[in-house]
């Protein structure tokens, strides 16, 4: 019996250490799919400098659906099963249709900053989406902290904004709702399928509707090519539409969906800090005490257990 539970012992070693390394990966690939996100609003007002908002939206969803079948292609990759169906347009309609839409709608009026209160609320959003639509029931302690840095976040954008509500925030709102039960779908589908096949056949289901779109958005908008509206097309394409998302549903689905969601608390700041070193905004002295005010409420979910 002595020699069972010895050999007993290094095996779930084993098993811990492996676990811990896996929640660890899907953390590192959580704060990825954040730190492309937290790009999405800089890039945007730069595409918004040479392309209509609705041209915008919809030729970034042509472009990464391309990039996304071809990928789905090239690795000769079986249609999902139908019961996925449902969800995966839920996934299209709040992360490649709604979200990029509203908040490209928003960026005409307002400010990046602004725009960032969206984000700072969306982790709270996605946690509760989540517990009702997949009855997780995260600890006192997990909502504890998730307020705190959500109300953190949410009195630092605002006042960088000037405390001011705009015509935009309607927009913004509802954005944040549909991207939400985009994440949550996204997570809960990523349990079951890799999460870049997810966001890959999302996009695809999409496809036709981004490909009509941007034939009647070009016809009435018109199109000043600069190299800012390049890069900015590109990257709200290539690296929010679909590799950010790609390592973000990745993340859901190794650490969960509330977990996860608490990262996107960092969002916000990191945007921040690209609209001064890309758009040359000016930030306050606020930002590095809210940024460690975030990092002790993420630090404070990530060991809270549901």
């Amino acid at each position: 019996m002595r020699a069972q539970s010895s050999a007993i012992a290094p095996s779930r070693i084993a098993v811990d250490a492996l676990q811990q390394r896996s929640s660890s990966f899907g953390v590192v690939q959580a704060a990825l799919g954040v730190t492309a996100f937290s790009l999405t609003f800089p890039a945007t007002a730069w595409g918004l400098e040479g392309f209509g908002p609705w041209s915008l939206v919809a030729v970034r969803s042509v472009l990464a659906a391309l990039i996304a079948g071809g990928c789905l292609l090239a690795l000769r990759v079986p249609l999902p099963a139908r019961a996925h169906w449902a969800g995966l347009a839920v996934v299209g309609a709040g992360v490649v249709v709604g979200f990029p839409l509203l908040t490209t709608l928003a960026l005409q009026t307002s400010t990046t900053a602004h725009a960032a209160v969206v984000v700072g609320l969306l982790p709270l959003t996605t946690a509760a989406l989540s517990a009702l639509r997949m009855g997780n029931r995260p600890s006192r302690t997990f909502w504890t902290a998730a307020l705190a840095g959500a109300a953190a976040v949410v009195a630092f954008t605002v006042q960088q904004s000037g405390g001011a509500l705009t015509g935009a925030d309607l927009y913004l709102f509802a954005a944040l709702l549909v991207c939400a039960a985009g994440y949550t779908e996204g997570g809960r589908l990523a349990r079951v399928m890799p999460g870049w096949q997810v966001i890959g056949w999302a996009l695809v289901l999409c496809a036709p509707l981004g490909v009509i779109g941007s034939a009647v958005a070009l016809s009435y908008e018109p199109v000043h090519l600069t190299g800012h509206s390049l890069a900015g097309l590109l990257w709200v394409a290539a690296g929010s539409q679909f590799l950010g998302l790609v390592v973000w549903y990745r993340g859901m689905a190794v650490i969960g969906i509330p977990k996860a969601s608490q990262l996107q608390l960092a969002q916000p700041l990191l945007t921040l800090v690209w609209s001064v070193l890309l758009l040359g905004e000016h930030l306050t002295v606020a930002a590095p005490l809210t940024a460690a005010a975030v990092l002790v409420c993420i630090a404070v979910t990530q060991r809270a257990r549901g």
